[in-house]
Parts: C-alpha cells; sequence; structure tokens
C-alpha cells in the first residue's frame, strides 16, 4: 500500500520516522555529551565509564552526535529523494545503532531503567528489518 500522492509506501514512512527519531536523539543526546563531557547534564556518572577506554563522555559524544545523529537524518533525506544508496544505507544505521548499544552494554551494563536501551535496541532492529519493498 502506498501512501498519498507519493507512490512511498507505509513502510517506508515508517523506516523514515524511525530514522528521523534516532537521529534528532542522537543529535541532542551526543550535542550534550560534546558540550559537558562529565556527562552530568544527562545525570551519566563518570563512574560508568570505569574500565572503557574512555575517561570522559567526549569521543563518545562525538560518535553519537554523527554516526547516530546527522547519519540517520542524511539517510532520511536520501529515502526521500529516493537515491540508489538510501536502502543499504538505511540497513547501515540499524547495525551501528545496534552495535553501539551491545559495545555500550559491555563497557557499561544494562541499564533498565530507564529502558532507552531496549527501546532504541527495538529501533535498530526495526531499521534492519524493515523490507525495502514496503
Amino acid at each position: 500500500m502506498t501512501g498519498p500522492r507519493t507512490g512511498r509506501t507505509w513502510g517506508m514512512y515508517a523506516l523514515m520516522g524511525v530514522l528521523v527519531f534516532q537521529g534528532l536523539s542522537g543529535l541532542g543526546g551526543g550535542l550534550l555529551l560534546v558540550v559537558d563531557p562529565t556527562g552530568a547534564t544527562i545525570g551519566l556518572p563518570l563512574e560508568s565509564l570505569e574500565g572503557s577506554p574512555f575517561p570522559d563522555f567526549l569521543v563518545p559524544g562525538l560518535v553519537l552526535l554523527s554516526l547516530l545523529g546527522v547519519g540517520p537524518l542524511l539517510v532520511t533525506l536520501a529515502l526521500r529523494r529516493g537515491l540508489p544508496w538510501a536502502w543499504p544505507a538505511s540497513l547501515g544505521v540499524g547495525a551501528m545503532l545496534l552495535v553501539w548499544l551491545a559495545v555500550q552494554i559491555l563497557v557499561v551494563g544494562y541499564q533498565p531503567k530507564p529502558p532507552l536501551q531496549l527501546i532504541y535496541g527495538v529501533l535498530g532492529i526495526g531499521a534492519r528489518a524493515t523490507p525495502s519493498t514496503w
């Protein structure tokens, strides 16, 4: 089934919605971590990085801002324009999100409250599972 007057499927709209949500979340979280690498602004204790290669949240913030913030938004624009590389790139964004979460859980552990890792894990799986024919 296609959307109104665009020929895009509802699945494509859902995928673009997931990517926009991910991109805006990545921009916001990444920017806050870059501005305040201590993590205090968003309630992340520096102690959670013990055992990681990072002394603070600057590098994770830059990765979050660029790869999981700007990246999904660029892919959304590419999908909207129908560029041929957009669909494989959307799969890449989903994979990046899942890798980010896996590393995060390995380094700092699973954090059930709030369940952001679970929510973003579902989004990452959704971005990977959306068929190109939707």
